[in-house]
């Protein structure tokens, strides 16, 4: 059987693993929501240790790192090879509402789950008004 090998198509195709595509995004992808006074956000991350996922808040950047560690053995033979290795950083910018001391971290089923709570300055109160008792008499009267 003759195949032949095309640059170009290999090129896209490592281009596709390393940068994503719409379809089917990079090596860490995630969803952000707000729910109950919480910005939660949650990393795809199969077959990730949770030894080797790292978690830094730097004023109000967050900085997630992972490492997939290559599972071949010695004297294996790697067949195909699609899903990305090696150490994958990603990192989001926090809004200054957001209680960066009081990060959440929880990991299950290769989802990295982060629920960092609204910092309570930033939330919505209620503000009373006073009136003095001088002002009602005028206006009163």
């Amino acid at each position: 059987m003759l195949m032949r090998t095309d640059p170009f198509r290999e090129f896209d195709r490592l281009a596709q693993q390393v940068f994503g595509t719409t379809a089917r995004p990079a090596a860490m992808p995630m969803d952000a929501w707000q729910e109950d006074g919480e910005f939660v956000v949650a990393f795809d991350l199969p077959g990730v240790n949770v030894d080797s996922v790292n978690l830094d808040v730097e004023r109000n950047v967050l900085t997630v790192r992972a490492e997939r560690r290559d599972p071949t053995q010695p004297n294996v033979e790697l067949i195909a090879s699609e899903r990305p290795r090696g150490v994958f950083s990603r990192q989001l910018i926090l809004g200054d509402t957001l209680d960066t001391e009081n990060v959440k971290a929880h990991y299950a089923d290769g989802v990295l789950t982060l629920r960092i709570p609204v910092a309570e300055k930033a939330k919505p109160r209620k503000i009373e008004i006073s009136l003095s008792q001088d002002r009602m008499q005028e206006i009163n009267q």
